[in-house]
């Protein structure tokens, strides 16, 4: 069961690297917040099972094993799609600016499911 959800959004400004948009969206997401949840119900942090929902540009090339190291314990799972914004340069050359949208969603294993 699906215990909070946090939202970020991150930005690759010059290089168009969707990878690194995600990431700084899940660093948004994790730094603004403290909420010690895994301690809250008494279980350990590597109980949390997180799941990353990312709206990006260029999807498809996202680099999720370089994303996992956000994550200090838990299990990350991934959903990347077509979404986010990609802003053109005001010259039209080089790489347009991606934004990508990103929520994290966080359960703990036997924590509202019947087991424990």
């Amino acid at each position: 069961m699906r215990l909070l959800s946090e939202f970020g959004q991150g930005t690759s400004l010059r290089r168009g690297d969707a990878t690194q948009a995600v990431r700084r969206g899940m660093e948004d997401a994790l730094w603004r917040n403290s909420i010690n949840l895994a301690e809250l119900f008494g279980v350990e942090k590597s109980a949390m099972r997180i799941t990353v929902e990312a709206g990006v540009p260029r999807a498809g090339i996202v680099d999720v094993e370089r994303l996992r190291d956000v994550f200090p314990y838990g299990t990350p799972t991934f959903d990347i799609r077509e979404g986010g914004l990609a802003v053109p340069r005001p010259d039209g050359e080089g790489e347009p600016t991606l934004i990508a949208s990103v929520v994290l969603h966080v359960a703990l294993e036997g924590v509202g499911s019947g087991a424990g």
